[in-house]
């Protein structure tokens, strides 16, 4: 990548880092304190969080057809004074609906702010060149939790949870804002770079480009639902393979890093690869380490969260660059707006049921999962790459 293309990479994925761990890796330290606060049940406070999620699917297109016309630099420096707006709400709740109300302001920074958003701004900047953009900026993003999940207890332990709501919005202000600000501002409409990957998309027809979006749709719905869900039960799944509590949280712990090996491992060895080859391989990954765990059970615990966090990784950069490279570049953000509804829809209700599967068969709710990331991989079976246009040569 060039300079310029590298300085955006690393401010978009600062960023990045900075807004998931304000966010959706906020309720996992700041949950209980608030509820007690508020005088709510735990469960009530992750319920307004699952309202974020779906008012940021409802978001999602809004902005994503926002940052194609205008460039993603004022839709982010937006989302970061919304992300400020909504966590000083929440810093001042002291009523149940004073908590979902600030949640639902949340969600329309997270509909704005998170993945789709920055992966719209690089693409809208860089075209069909935007894949390593994408892969770099995940690679920073990928230590969202590890930052945000200490440093949000250590802050709440020290001053308390309405403090550490307070940081979090001022670091929007000092450091995301900024960030963002430095953006390079997107070439007019008219002039947006794009290559074959349009061609492709321009001469399909209109049926095949409508079974492709709902099989992709479909596709990233499942492997944010498996993801929710590993990320909320993944220890208690663990114990009752038999593990103990303590190798079962150590083993949960290894999903982030291996999350981020998998970007890496896309990013030396599948770039020149098709994003359906990554996808088909990545989605393959928890089945997989479903299947050893239930061969081997407790001793299989550290295997299965490697293999499942290493797909994982590979899973969230397909998101970005697989409707690139089908669809090409023009209208990505609003399509990827729309691709991810279903998908952030999901997302909400994942804790929850997969939950009362855990409850009522233990690990055998793996099996949901598994068959659920072998249905997503039969859709991406049943997608076509079509052929590279023919160039033409001089005689």
């Amino acid at each position: 990548m060039s300079a310029s293309r590298t300085q955006t990479t690393v401010m978009l994925g600062l960023a990045q880092t900075l807004s998931w761990a304000s966010s959706y890796y906020l309720p996992a330290v700041l949950a209980a304190p608030m509820a007690r606060a508020v005088g709510a049940s735990y469960a009530t406070v992750f319920a307004a969080f699952s309202l974020a999620l779906l008012v940021s699917a409802a978001m999602g297109p809004v902005a994503g057809r926002l940052i194609d016309r205008l460039g993603g630099r004022p839709v982010l420096i937006a989302s970061n004074l919304v992300f400020a707006a909504g966590l000083g709400l929440l810093s001042q709740a002291t009523q149940t609906h004073q908590v979902f109300i600030a949640w639902a302001v949340m969600g329309l920074a997270m509909g704005s702010g998170l993945y789709e958003a920055a992966f719209a701004t690089v693409v809208r900047l860089y075209g069909q060149d935007a894949r390593h953009a994408i892969t770099g900026i995940t690679l920073f993003a990928g230590f969202a939790s590890t930052v945000g999940w200490p440093l949000s207890s250590y802050l709440a332990s020290a001053w308390g949870w309405r403090e550490t709501c307070m940081v979090w919005a001022l670091l929007h202000l000092l450091l995301g804002l900024p960030l963002n600000l430095l953006l390079p501002r997107a070439a007019p409409v008219a002039a947006m770079p794009d290559s074959a990957g349009a061609a492709r998309g321009a001469t399909a027809a209109p049926a095949a480009l409508r079974r492709t979006a709902l099989l992709m749709a479909y596709v990233f719905a499942v492997s944010w639902f498996i993801s929710t869900a590993m990320a909320a039960h993944l220890p208690q799944l663990l114990q009752a393979s038999g593990a103990a509590l303590a190798v079962a949280i150590g083993a949960a712990a290894l999903v982030g890093p291996a999350q981020v090996a998998g970007r890496l491992v896309e990013y030396r060895f599948l770039q020149n690869a098709h994003p359906l080859l990554s996808a088909r391989l990545a989605i393959l990954a928890h089945p997989l380490a479903a299947l050893c765990l239930g061969l081997l059970g407790a001793p299989a615990a550290t295997v299965f969260a490697i293999v499942h966090g290493l797909g994982n990784g590979i899973l969230t950069i397909a998101v970005g660059t697989l409707p690139l490279k089908l669809f090409g570049a023009r209208g990505y953000g609003q399509r990827q707006g729309w691709l991810m509804v279903p998908a952030r829809i999901v997302q909400a209700g994942s804790p929850f049921l997969y939950g009362m599967a855990v409850a009522q068969w233990g690990t055998g709710a793996l099996w949901l999962s598994a068959l659920l990331g072998l249905s997503a991989f039969a859709a991406l079976c049943c997608m076509r790459v079509a052929p590279e246009p023919a160039v033409r040569v001089a005689p």
